[in-house]
């Protein structure tokens, strides 16, 4: 007598210091257990070997595979685990079913075996990720120097009045220049106007050190982006920023895109049916990844003011009677197949991306 082999799915609920798993039959979808893991190389194999005591595992649904997931992740991935993302419970079943890690495990599991959750997570194992960790500290320090810049106008409007007008007026680079030079007698810092002086020379060279390190960071994205992706980088508007951000949304195994209205998807670029009774229409789709759509709507303008072609289309269009943002959602996602074709290109060992 030949006894079957028991198919299991898993899911899991992930933290900084532990994982909570579950276990379901695969074919009855019966609870088979539930238990916590520490968040260590042991306790991944722990975790693996738990769900392989109930049979074979299928697949594993998993909350939050690039932060807490991550090494967790990466371990199942190396053992040939299928593990695919699992967004959080929505906040009315939440308040119906209540929370706790074995509920939102289970729950992970749950979508796994429904087929709600179906998306592959990105690697993070290759050069595209070393390309995503590099723009994101760049927009970090984007992101610091203005705010360091709009301080310095608060202080430059509530300055004294002769210092008020001594840099009103000027470039913003003159003005940088200027504040980080102006001198500063330490034994009168009581004063406002030296501590004002004081305060914007220190913003100042602050502005001047994030300069330099969104210079140092364009540098290296400029090399690595068309090394790693030479036609993605060559379309027309993309530059070192956009192309980056393009490839952290695919990732290390765009393979997972398994075709153009996928990714059109992903960037929010692909309309959503909104049509009732005799009213068929489309509307904005206003989900998937608002980085790579800003990706795309950067691209849009720069063909909008250099690119002939598009110019040539936004008149055609606009003589049918389209608006500018009705154009717009049609060029980008034209330029998505763009995209598409060129991911295609730069990884041509990718054949499941048809």
């Amino acid at each position: 007598m030949t006894s079957s082999v028991r198919h299991v799915i898993g899911g899991v609920d992930t933290h900084g210091a532990t994982h909570h798993a579950a276990a379901l039959d695969a074919g009855t979808g019966k609870l088979l257990g539930d238990q916590q893991f520490p968040v260590t190389p042991a306790g991944y194999r722990q975790l693996a070997a738990w769900l392989r005591g109930f049979g074979q595992v299928e697949q594993v649904g998993m909350e939050g595979t690039g932060s807490y997931g991550a090494g967790l992740f990466r371990y199942l991935d190396a053992e040939g685990v299928t593990v695919i993302e699992v967004d959080r419970p929505n906040r009315r079943d939440r308040r119906r079913q209540g929370k706790s890690d074995p509920i939102d495990a289970i729950a992970a599991a749950r979508a796994v075996l429904a087929g709600v959750a179906t998306a592959i997570p990105k690697r993070r194992t290759g050069p595209v990720e070393a390309i995503r960790i590099l723009r994101t500290t760049r927009a970090g320090v984007v992101k610091a120097r203005v705010a360091a810049l709009n301080q310095i106008s608060g202080l430059i409007f509530c300055a004294p009045e002769d210092l008020h007008a001594t840099l009103t007026g000027l470039s913003r680079a003159d003005l940088i220049t200027r504040c980080a030079r102006l001198r500063v007698d330490d034994t009168a810092i009581a004063d406002p106007a030296t501590a004002a002086k004081f305060a914007l020379r220190a913003l100042a060279r602050r502005v001047q050190n994030f300069d330099l390190e969104i210079d140092d960071a364009d540098r290296q994205l400029h090399i690595l982006t068309r090394a790693t992706a030479p036609a993605t980088s060559a379309i027309f508007g993309a530059g070192s920023d956009v192309t980056a951000q393009i490839l952290a949304t695919v990732g290390d195994n765009p393979d997972r895109i398994t075709s153009e209205a996928a990714l059109a998807r992903l960037c929010g670029a692909a309309p959503v049916p909104a049509s009732s009774g005799n009213t068929t229409r489309h509307r904005l789709h206003r989900g998937g990844d608002r980085q790579a759509n800003r990706a795309l709507w950067v691209i849009v303008l720069s063909r909008l003011r250099w690119h002939e072609p598009t110019r040539a289309y936004v008149a055609r269009r606009t003589a049918e009677g389209k608006t500018k943002k009705e154009i717009i959602r049609c060029l980008k996602r034209a330029i998505v197949r763009e995209v598409y074709i060129a991911i295609k290109t730069d990884f041509p060992d990718l054949t499941a991306i048809a």
